[in-house]
């Protein structure tokens, strides 16, 4: 049988997120782990690459942008 489980490692002990449906108390089994990378916000791949005044000069933007928008617009 080949089944693909999540699971947390903890503590030295990989911990099932779930039953394991149709595995036996005590047996062996064979385990192939693969990490789960953590998906990163897209706005940090600019992180650390915009100046201090760019940053200031993008945040003035995206703060009058958003001034414009009409609340009642999104209402039903």
């Amino acid at each position: 049988m080949t089944k693909t489980i999540h699971a947390i490692y903890e503590h030295g002990i990989l911990r099932p997120l779930e039953p394991i449906e149709g595995l036996r108390e005590n047996a062996e089994v064979e385990v192939t782990i693969a990490v789960k990378q953590k998906e990163l916000s897209p706005i940090l791949r600019f992180a650390g690459i915009l100046s201090e005044e760019e940053a200031n000069k993008m945040l003035r933007i995206v703060e009058e942008e958003f001034e414009r928008v009409n609340l009642d617009e999104w209402k039903d």
